[in-house]
C-alpha cells in the first residue's frame, strides 16, 4: 500500500483540530438558543443550564470524533507494517 501524499496527511490532521472547535461551538450555540428560546416563550429561566449542558456534549462529541478519526490514522499506519 502507497503511503498516502504529505498534503493529505496535513489535511487529515487539521480536521482533527477544527472538529474539536467546530462540535464545542455548535453545542454552546444550541445550548444559548434553547436558553434564548425558552425564557423568550415560554418565560422560563433555564440560562445557564442548557448553555453548560450543550456545551459539555459538544465537548464530547469533539472528543469523540477525535478519537474517531486517530483510530483511522493508526489502523491506516499499522496496515502497511504488515
Amino acid at each position: 500500500m502507497a503511503e498516502k501524499p504529505l498534503f493529505r496527511q496535513l489535511l487529515e490532521a487539521s480536521t482533527i483540530g477544527l472538529n474539536l472547535v467546530l462540535a464545542t461551538f455548535v453545542g454552546l450555540g444550541m445550548g444559548y438558543g434553547l436558553d434564548y428560546l425558552f425564557y423568550k416563550y415560554l418565560s422560563m429561566k433555564t440560562s445557564p443550564w442548557f448553555t453548560i449542558i450543550f456545551l459539555l456534549l459538544g465537548i464530547i462529541a469533539g472528543f469523540r470524533e477525535m478519537v474517531k478519526i486517530g483510530r483511522k490514522t493508526y489502523d491506516g499506519n499499522n496496515k502497511k507494517d504488515i
